[in-house]
């Protein structure tokens, strides 16, 4: 499966939808970046004279790219658009804020893959190479 067919094969839009390349994918892994443009609605209220991603946002991010994306991966030719996807447990360290205009970039790395559940230990740095968040994200994919 190619890098494109997993964004086509995503069962997200906007503006729900938070990977924009995958840089890198294998068995092991999966690094791809998403880009938080300023006129995303949740910036408008969070917070209304200092905007901030919200963490909740840059979680759904680590999701998209570090679980999902490399569960599709996994999957293979399994994974259709009638798969539903469900997070099982997440533990995440917020370090530093992510603010409107950054680009960042999620390091995946797999932990387990068994009967359809995926754990992975996952990282987003900004461009700076700092990371802002890490922990440990799960989910099932019921094909």
């Amino acid at each position: 499966m190619t890098n494109q067919e997993i964004l086509d094969n995503l069962p997200y839009s906007k503006p729900f939808h938070f990977v924009d390349e995958i840089v890198s994918i294998s068995e092991n892994g999966v690094e791809g970046t998403y880009f938080f443009d300023e006129t995303l609605d949740f910036y408008k209220g969070h917070f209304k004279h200092n905007p901030v991603t919200p963490g909740v946002i840059l979680t759904e991010t680590m999701a998209q790219i570090g679980v999902v994306s490399l569960g599709i991966y996994l999957l293979n030719n399994k994974f259709s658009k009638n798969s539903v996807i469900a997070l099982t447990s997440s533990e995440i360290e917020y370090l530093k804020p992510v603010y409107p205009n950054q680009k960042v970039k999620v390091i995946s790395e797999k932990i387990y893959f068994r009967f359809n559940k995926l754990k992975c230990k996952v990282s987003m740095v900004n461009e700076a190479s700092e990371e802002v968040c890490r922990g440990t994200i799960a989910g099932m994919i019921i094909s």
